[in-house]
């Protein structure tokens, strides 16, 4: 058998890498099977599989953002952030969710998050009571609970909110708003 015609096999699957020309392509290739990430940042120590892989992350540390949107001027360290974030001016959403329908422009941070409300998963967990969550957020929220923590602090009179959400809420009170509208007979409410 010839190296480039190599059968990799692992107890789940049985891969055929047989289209390399070259060993170094081969063995680079080979990487996805056994794991091996030989490139290691000295910074962060995070490791990499592939040497270019490895170059784009290092620019996340000199701050490095030579890929700029010609719309905004963002700037972006990987060429592909740049790809991903042109999204939001063209509005493409080009992940859709197969059990709503409902269209997203990013498959890890929005589809991947919605389908939890199909599933049912919650996989973030309170270590003090159990209770789970399907967004991080959610839990770190739910965590200044058990610690008592407030750190939402109204300016007016120094009353002091668990959750963001909880002193826009409280600030009705000060400003005199009245968002709330009966379409009946037209009567303003606070809450």
């Amino acid at each position: 058998m010839k190296e480039e015609d190599h059968d990799f096999i692992t107890e789940e699957k049985s891969f055929s890498c047989s289209h390399f020309c070259h060993k170094g392509s081969l063995k680079t290739h080979m990487r996805i099977h056994t794991g091996e990430k030989p490139y290691s940042c000295p910074l962060c120590r995070m490791n990499f599989t592939y040497k270019p892989t490895f170059n784009a992350h290092m620019k996340s540390h000199t701050g490095e953002n030579p890929f700029t949107c010609k719309l905004c001027g963002k700037s972006f360290s990987q060429k592909g952030n740049l790809k991903y974030h042109m999204r939001v001016h063209t509005g493409e959403k080009p992940f859709r969710c197969p059990n709503c329908g409902k269209s997203f422009s990013y498959k890890v941070r929005n589809l991947k998050y919605h389908m939890r409300i199909h599933t049912g998963e919650k996989p973030f967990t309170c270590d003090q009571c159990g209770k789970s969550f399907r967004y991080k957020k959610d839990l770190k929220n739910h965590v200044l609970t058990h610690i008592g923590e407030k750190p939402f602090l109204c300016h007016h009179c120094g009353k002091s909110f668990t959750r963001k959400g909880n002193l826009k809420t409280h600030m009705i009170i000060h400003t005199g708003e009245r968002p709330f509208i009966c379409h009946h007979c037209g009567k303003c409410f606070r809450f």
